[in-house]
This record gives structure tokens, sequence and C-alpha cells, in this order.
């Protein structure tokens, strides 16, 4: 039988009290109330980890290089105590046909409970060979472990949407998870970014371990409780963006004043991501707040819409500064306007007043 979480945890030697502290942390990473740590308490304690085989098709690693800093929880206790990660080619200890059998093993005793986390995705051009595995296209190993998996994680855009390998004119065909004709009809979460927030990706796992369900997913399939809002709409930044201070080039007056930065092509305003909230490296920081524009790496097709210091052209701000003559004026004429209007009414109405008494008087 497999361990559970706090089975784990307690052979390790960790106390009663720093475990409930874990699970209010993870609470909190999660966007939670006190309440709900209880609750990650008791799965912690009761449910079994969660079998994962965590395959790489074409990518960089910076999925994996994200997912081992996580903060809360720490990428130690999801790998060794959450989760069972049976196969990852690159962190695990055994090589060559001991590895490869290590999936098969996975398949057998955990058929159709088993999650499977896709990082990077498979070339289709030339039946799969630009991208080999164990002698093999990736594209089959993919396949065959979809088939009986539970559900799909794609991680980061590479899984999600194709990213720069899939750039046209795309050669190999790199097609993102979803998009992969003959794949079992499975769940996909996706989680993308390049790479995804290390703590997204953590929640994300915790979040399935204690509900025993997957997180609720917007019309793309991304969990809503990270990618429901843009990171313009929570920037620190957005105030100047609302005043109309813009940064004009890298380095300017604008810029060591903090001041937006969608003219140097910041895609904050149509990335929908956590970036401004949950932030990077735990909690200290992120590009804009770095002073570099965010490029939109976690939305579909940001490799082939120009250049990252294009600016967006179609977004429209208040711009109180910038405007304020013109909105000045226009508030002196509708004013104005509505003062005539109201003078002409009033006019009109005096006259039938007048009219009216002046019928009255010759009647009498």
């Amino acid at each position: 039988m497999t361990e559970t979480f706090y089975d784990v945890m307690r052979r390790q030697g960790i106390t009663r009290r720093s475990f409930l502290k874990f699970c209010s942390l993870t609470a909190a990473a999660l966007g939670l109330g006190p309440s709900f740590a209880p609750k990650i308490a008791e799965a912690m304690e009761t449910k079994p980890r969660i079998p994962v085989l965590w395959l790489h098709g074409l990518e960089c690693t910076c999925c994996s290089e994200s997912f081992i800093r996580s903060a809360h929880p720490l990428a130690k206790d999801v790998i060794l105590s959450m989760i069972s990660l049976d196969y990852d080619d690159t962190i695990m200890a055994a090589a060559g046909h001991q590895a490869e059998a290590i999936i098969e093993e996975t398949i057998a005793k955990y058929d159709g409970n088993y999650i499977l986390a896709c990082e990077g995705n498979p070339p289709l051009n030339q039946e799969g060979m630009s991208c080999i595995i164990a002698g093999k296209p990736y594209l089959e190993q993919l396949k065959k472990a979809a088939e009986h998996c539970k559900a799909i994680i794609s991680w980061g855009s590479c899984a999600s949407w194709g990213c720069v390998q899939a750039a046209r004119p795309n050669p190999t065909q790199a097609t993102p998870i979803h998009k992969v004709p003959g794949l079992a009809p499975k769940p996909i979460i996706k989680v993308p970014g390049c790479p995804p927030i290390a703590e997204v990706m953590t929640a994300v796992i915790t979040y399935i371990l204690t509900f025993e369900r997957f997180p609720e997913l917007d019309r793309q399939g991304r969990p809503k409780m990270f990618y429901s809002q843009r990171i313009h709409d929570k920037c620190y930044r957005r105030p100047h963006f609302d005043a109309g201070q813009f940064v004009e080039s890298f380095d300017d007056e604008g810029a060591r004043k903090g001041y937006c930065l969608y003219k140097v092509g910041c895609k904050g305003p149509t990335t929908y991501n956590a970036c401004s909230t949950v932030r990077w490296n735990g909690g200290l920081s992120f590009p804009i707040q770095s002073g570099h524009p965010c490029f939109g790496c976690s939305e579909d097709g940001f490799w082939d819409k120009g250049s990252f210091y294009d600016r967006l052209t179609d977004i429209h701000g208040f711009g109180i500064e910038a405007n304020a003559d013109k909105i000045g004026g226009t508030a002196a004429v509708v004013v104005g306007g509505a003062a005539a209007v109201h003078a002409a009414a009033s006019a009109v109405k005096r006259a039938r007043h007048k009219g009216g008494d002046s019928h009255k008087g010759g009647d009498n």
C-alpha cells in the first residue's frame, strides 16, 4: 500500500506542530482561508500519495527548474511526501532500461489512477523522429502513458501551447499536448508559462491531493485560481498607466520613477497569470518589478506576435494627466450645453405659464 503524506513526514522525524504549520502555509499558497488548513491536514493523513509519471518532450527543462524552487510547499516535500514521483528522467537516479521499466510498472500497477505530467511537446513530423526517448519517438511514449492515466497536466507553455519550438515555420510540427492526434481523451490541466511559477505548479498538485478533484478551469483549460486575472489588473504600476505616466525608453526618467512599461512592450494588459500576486523566488519579485516588461509567456502564440518590445496597439487607457486639458474642455462643453438646455427649457416653461395666466384673466 502506498504511504500517505503524513506517514512519510513522521518517518522523517517531522513533528506534529511542524506538519500543521506546513498545512497552514499550503492553504495560504492556494489562496484558501485558514479554515482549509485542517482539511489539508486530514487529506495528508488519510490519502495515499498520487503516483506521477513526469515525461519530457521538446523543451528546455525550465519547468523543472522552476518546480524545484517552490517555497510553499517545498519541492522536496512534494516529491518525497505528497506525490509518488515514479518517473522523471531529469531528477531520477535510475537510467537506461531500469528507468524505462518504471513506466511499464506504474502503468500496470496504477492503471487509470496516476497523473501524467508532461513537460514539453511531441513533434509530429517524420513520425516523431525529432524527439527520441530510449530509442523510440517521444510521441509513442506519450500516447501509451496517456491511455492509462487518470489525467494529464501540461506543464509550461511548451506542453500547453507549443511554445518556441512550434513557432513559424515549425519544421518539426511540434504540437501542444491537447492537439496530439490519437491521444486518449483524458482531462487536461494546462499550467502555462515559460516557465510557470513554482508555487502555482505545486499548488495544483496539492489541490488535487487535498480535494480529490481537479481545480476549476477556464475555457482554455487553465486553473482559474491562478489564471483568472490579467497581470495588468493587479500590477503595482497600474496607477501610472491610468495616469498616462509611461516609460518611453529603458533607463529614462520615467523608468527611474517606476512608471508603467506599456510603451516599451509590456503585455500585462493581455496576459492572464499570477505573476503580480504570487510573484517569483518565494514572492520576492517578478519581471515588471525588476524593470522589464512582461512579454506574455503564458499566452498562446506569444512567440509569433512580433518583438517582445513592440507596443500593444489596441489598449486604451484613461490618461488622466496626459489628457487633462482635453477632458476638462469636454467637461466644460458638456456642462455648458446642459446649462443652455436647462435655460431654454426654463424659458419655454415660463412662457407657457404666462400664456396660461393671460388666458385666465381674459375669461374673468
